[in-house]
């Protein structure tokens, strides 16, 4: 038999299976992330008939060569070019995700780590972050509680979805700062109301509120002199909140002259008590507010402190402060009998119904002037030749307030009020004054409770959820393998590698993927990196070699013919 008939056979055999490596690499021309093999052939075999021999000194005989006849080839090595990038595919996708750089995706089935190059992810109905294909978990690290960073420990399924991940939690607000100009010549700031400032906030449960603070200018020539009140605090409802216990600031005094007159045109006193005009309909009795001796009754029962409260307000409304009763019984005077003490507009009244001459206000509804008034706040003054905010509660230094909102009880918290950014300029008698939640640099705002509106995944892997209150939180890592010989991984089908001893072992931990250089890019996936010009090129070669072995078999069987033939 001849050996060439032999070396024939192994050679159509050997490029059937380069064929074969061709047909596959093409049949995955379009499967994500695939990696292209190639084959490449060593000989099989050589018969030696001669050995080789050495020169001879002695003789002068020359060496000879080793006479070898080759016996075929043989499938040397199939490579993968497993580190050569595909191409970008874009998707649109936030959860396609393409490695660029030599690592790879960490996927489980429960039981096992597989590694891939397939980033075509999908959230599961569990909400975990799974292959599309396999439905196998992906592999990253989660976030410590306690520091709220990445924990980069043994590698677990990725459950971004989770119930605590869904929701936002609230959060009450604790700081809050004013800014923007308060004109002197505001009409608002010199009304008797006051410009009206509004703070949006929260208390812990994120239900949200409305603080309502006025500031008011001392009048006279303290034109840079302003108080700071908390009028009322309204829920998210519109309905007020009782601020009865809360105390915003101290009893502090200002100074501004203030006319006050009875409404004369509807009202009329007739002793004690207040009527109407026509003195047909009482309208408040000095008796239901005060005891004989003018001091002020303390109420038995809410009927009886409804009853007083709704007398004061009667009153305070005939003198045109409809709405503000507490700044009305708060105007002060100087004591006719002693300049040393001042009374309140209350002290009058109680005067009044001690049936007292002086210190009183006047039965038949003459103006009389006020110097000035007690309020519940602080007092912000300005720098008269900067405009600048120079005081705040008498401090120079700590520019602050503290609203103690926590008196109120239940879920809020106390919120410090920054006032550092007001200014007392000239804008054509408008105020842009103005509250915001939070602190200058945004911290203590406060917030509701919040849904997840979206993930988003970074360069890093780092996945981010979300969510409509604003905030966004970190829900984990996707963690990636790197192996000191790729080549050596074993395919698994699925787009899947497995580890072996050729490619190192997976610690179980994982690498972020920017430390080799890497990174991912979502909404794209990894195209296959099958080069179809250099497949059929090779297929030709490789026809070329199978025909040229096919030739080789037919050859050797025409002489094997003529070896028989030798005998007709």
């Amino acid at each position: 038999m001849m050996r060439s008939l032999y070396s024939g056979v192994a050679g159509l055999k050997t490029h059937q299976t380069r064929m074969d490596v061709i047909g596959n690499n093409i049949a995955n021309v379009n499967t994500t992330a695939y990696k292209s093999s190639s084959m490449t052939f060593s000989e099989l075999m050589s018969q030696t008939t001669q050995k080789a021999s050495g020169a001879n000194a002695t003789t002068g005989v020359g060496g000879t060569n080793a006479k070898q006849i080759g016996l075929g080839v043989k499938a040397g090595a199939i490579n993968t070019a497993i580190t050569t990038q595909g191409s970008a595919q874009s998707t649109g996708n936030p959860f396609d995700i393409m490695i660029t750089g030599d690592n790879f995706f960490v996927v489980s089935n429960g039981s096992e780590n597989f590694f891939t190059r397939d980033g075509s992810f999908y959230v599961d109905g569990a909400g975990n972050l799974a292959m599309t294909s396999t439905g196998y978990n992906v592999m990253g690290w989660g976030v410590d509680e306690t520091t709220g960073n990445i924990k980069q420990d043994t590698v677990t399924a990725l459950r971004i979805m989770s119930a605590a991940n869904m929701t936002y939690p609230p959060e009450a607000t604790t700081k809050a700062n004013i800014s923007g100009i308060l004109d002197e010549n505001d009409k608002d700031v010199t009304s008797a109301n006051g410009k009206t400032v509004n703070l949006n906030f929260f208390d812990a449960r994120g239900y949200s509120y409305t603080a309502k603070f006025t500031f008011k200018q001392s009048g006279g020539d303290k034109t840079n002199e302003y108080s700071m009140e908390l009028n009322k605090i309204l829920d998210s409802t519109g309905a007020e909140i009782d601020i009865s216990k809360l105390k915003f600031g101290n009893r502090s005094q200002q100074k501004m002259e203030t006319k006050v007159t009875l409404n004369t045109d509807a009202y009329k006193w007739d002793g004690k008590v207040l009527k109407t005009k026509d003195g047909t309909t009482e309208v408040a009795n000095l008796a239901d507010i005060f005891k004989a001796d003018g001091s002020l009754i303390t109420p038995a029962d809410d009927a009886a402190a409804q009853k007083q409260q709704k007398a004061l307000d009667a009153i305070a409304k005939a003198y045109g402060y409809e709405g503000s009763t507490d700044e009305f019984l708060n105007l002060y005077i100087t004591s006719t009998a002693n300049k040393d003490k001042q009374l309140t507009i209350q002290d009058l009244l109680g005067n009044m119904m001690a049936g007292k001459t002086t210190d009183v206000l006047p039965a038949d509804g003459s103006a009389i002037t006020m110097e000035g008034r007690y309020f519940e706040g602080t007092t912000v003054v300005f720098n008269k030749d900067t405009g600048k905010l120079e005081s705040v509660g008498g401090s120079t230094t700590n520019l602050n307030v503290n609203a103690a909102f926590s008196a109120l009880g239940g879920n809020f918290s106390d919120v410090t009020i920054d006032l550092s950014e007001c200014t007392n300029y000239d804008n054509k008698g408008t105020s842009t004054i103005g509250a915001t939640s939070g602190d200058l640099d945004g911290l203590g705002t406060g917030r509701r409770l919040g849904d997840m509106i979206g993930v988003s995944i970074q360069k890093d892997g780092m996945i981010y959820a979300s969510y409509d209150n604003g905030m966004t939180k970190l829900l984990g890592q996707i963690a990636t393998a790197a192996f000191a010989n790729a080549s050596g991984l074993e395919k698994e089908g699925d787009n899947l590698y497995s580890a072996t001893l050729n490619s190192g072992e997976f610690d179980g931990i994982g690498v972020d993927i920017t430390a080799g250089g890497g990174y991912m890019s979502p909404g794209q996936l990894e195209m296959s990196n099958v080069d179809l010009s250099s497949e059929f090129t090779e297929m030709i070669t490789t026809q070329r070699g199978f025909q040229a072995n096919s030739r080789i078999i037919t050859v050797s069987d025409t002489l094997l013919e003529e070896l028989t033939n030798l005998k007709r």
